[in-house]
């Protein structure tokens, strides 16, 4: 299956209140489309769209031509999305958190490569400790360590930048922008001012009256 990834005439209604309508971009191999809008606007029910976790009230997001509603695991083997929700296991360790989040997607790693990734993260010392234990900042690293084993062509981030300190913000920029140069795909929402250095970015702005479309 081709790799694009596209929205079509997205429409959100929450209740008697529209969140957003008419929101469409198309994204090729090597792109990076950065979404903005002031708080409220729907960035991140857009994000849960584009991962087929939410459905919009008219519109359609495809991949590879067809719609992602209709390719069900086929869809989300291709895909890395890391959300407000850290999605971590209390209980387990950091490195048991990746390599069972890995297996689970059927690209199992070892114990040293989910060490590394970790250890990237500036976790290195605590990847043996329970998750419940590790501080909000050290939780979101976890999560974002995922990436780092990632072998899906698009990557869906949600505030990435949250919590991080700067050696973690640096890792995630660079991790980011060598995806990006690998002909990976990335759609993500950030308040924070990070230069994140990628061949094509484009921006969709998700407006004061609900529409979008990227430029």
């Amino acid at each position: 299956m081709s790799q694009s990834l596209e929205a079509v005439s997205l429409e959100c209604v929450r209740g008697d209140r529209r969140l957003f309508s008419d929101v469409g971009f198309a994204l090729e191999p090597g792109e990076l489309l950065h979404v903005t809008g002031r708080n409220g606007s729907g960035k991140t029910t857009l994000l849960r769209m584009v991962c087929g976790l939410v459905r919009p009230q008219t519109g359609m997001v495809c991949w590879g031509g067809k719609p992602v509603s209709t390719l069900g695991d086929e869809f989300f083997r291709q895909l890395t999305f890391v959300g407000h929700l850290n999605a971590i296991k209390d209980e387990l360790t950091g490195r048991e958190n990746l390599m069972v989040e890995a297996a689970l997607r059927g690209n199992p790693v070892s114990e040293s490569q989910a060490a590394s990734a970790l250890s990237r993260m500036g976790l290195k010392g605590h990847d043996r400790l329970p998750a419940k234990v590790l501080s909000q900042g050290q939780r979101r690293r976890t999560a974002l360590a995922r990436l780092l084993l990632a072998d899906t062509p698009l990557w869906v981030l949600d505030e990435p930048f949250v919590a991080l300190d700067v050696h973690a913000v640096e890792t995630l920029q660079h991790a980011i922008a060598e995806h990006v140069a690998a002909d990976g795909m990335v759609v993500l929402t950030t308040h924070q001012e990070v230069p994140i250095k990628a061949g094509r970015k484009r921006t969709l702005h998700m407006g004061g009256s609900g529409t979008g479309v990227a430029a």
